[in-house]
């Protein structure tokens, strides 16, 4: 059993007799003496996809869930849903499009480093690895010599989500991306 202060995210617990993953954790150290650490944790429930915002305090206990971790790879996208295969045994498991309400803009063919969150026998949800490389397909043309500025400009990636890229970025250039925050990180090597 997990105390607040143990949480990470990407954790799975349970909270109110319903299991729900830790998507973001803030720390508060209160100033008054004697007042204990307060953890803001925002968790998402596995199968409905809610959000939840709870305090804890950092010597509070939560339950952990047991449920399997598996590496997989994304394979193809259907009227379905989004297909993954597991990388141990070959298997296939199925996501509907409103299961992967923001995970679906960093998807390409072929993405690997996925861990699928499997809970009597189906995936609930998936965790994407923090970095993905991606293609620009579509931003206004680089400016010379802007690699100083910190100025930036709208580009539109190879699954349709728009992002924010410095402004020497190019057409059909591939970079690196954040999926926690979704920001341009360095072009791809």
């Amino acid at each position: 059993m997990p105390k607040a202060s143990d949480l990470k995210r990407g954790m799975v617990v349970e909270v109110n007799d319903a299991p729900y993953s830790v998507k973001a954790i803030e720390v508060r150290n209160p100033s008054s003496r004697g007042a204990s650490t307060l953890y803001k944790v925002r968790f998402n429930h596995l199968k409905t996809k809610q959000k939840l915002d709870e305090t804890l305090k950092g010597d509070e206990f939560l339950k952990e869930v047991d449920c399997e971790r598996r590496l997989v790879q994304f394979s193809y996208q259907d009227t379905d849903g989004y297909t993954f295969m597991s990388l141990n045994d070959y298997e296939q498991y199925t996501i509907s499009a409103n299961d992967l309400e923001h995970e679906k803009d960093y998807l390409t063919e072929g993405l690997e480093g996925i861990v699928a969150i499997v809970l009597d026998a189906l995936v609930i949800a998936i965790e994407l690895p923090t970095t993905v490389a991606m293609i620009v397909t579509d931003t206004s043309p680089g400016i010379k010599g802007s690699t100083a500025s910190s100025r930036t400009k709208p580009a539109t990636l190879t699954t349709g989500v728009e992002i924010q890229v410095p402004e020497y970025i190019e057409n059909g250039e591939t970079i690196k991306i954040n999926t926690v925050t979704g920001k341009y990180m360095s072009r791809a090597q």
